[in-house]
């Protein structure tokens, strides 16, 4: 799907555009929390895989300029599609690479018979949160605790 800015969404098949995703989301998420410098692709791949090898999962990236700038990973879960993870290059933020991803995961949805897209997004995660809201994800007022960052998340659920 060619979108706009030169942005193209394609489907990660392989290790590489898995290893690309998890330096997104280190450098991300860095920027998101204040560290003074972003773990490594291979800190977060682990993560990134293990969502991968649930069934049905899917992972699809933003390219621009032959580079990855974004991704989304998800899989189905009952009658939903989860996004699992959902980032974009530092650099992208604000350039509207957040939406047409979620916009392909809707899509994928929709392909796969799926009546709505969920997701967990940190509670004062405030960016994330106006993405989310922009694209028509609606807060369904469940919280959980999220463990490995010791953080509140709530869910977000767009019906589609």
């Amino acid at each position: 799907m060619k979108l706009d800015h030169g942005v193209q969404l394609v489907e990660g098949r392989g290790r590489d555009e898995a290893r690309d995703a998890a330096w997104i989301w280190a450098r991300a998420t860095a920027l998101r929390d204040r560290l003074p410098e972003p773990a490594t692709g291979e800190e977060k791949l682990p993560g990134i895989q293990r969502r991968l090898d649930l069934k049905g999962a899917a992972l699809l990236l933003a390219r621009r300029d032959s580079r990855h700038v974004g991704f989304t990973l998800f899989a189905p879960r009952g009658s939903s599609l989860e996004v699992y993870y959902l980032a974009v290059s530092p650099e992208s933020w604000g350039t509207g690479v957040a939406g047409a991803l979620l916009a392909g995961a809707e899509e994928h949805a929709r392909a796969i018979g799926r009546a709505a897209v969920d997701l967990w997004v940190i509670a004062d995660n405030d960016r994330a949160l106006g993405v989310y809201h922009k694209a028509g994800y609606a807060d369904t007022g469940q919280l959980q605790h999220d463990e490995p960052s010791g953080r509140t998340e709530r869910r977000l659920l767009k019906l589609l």
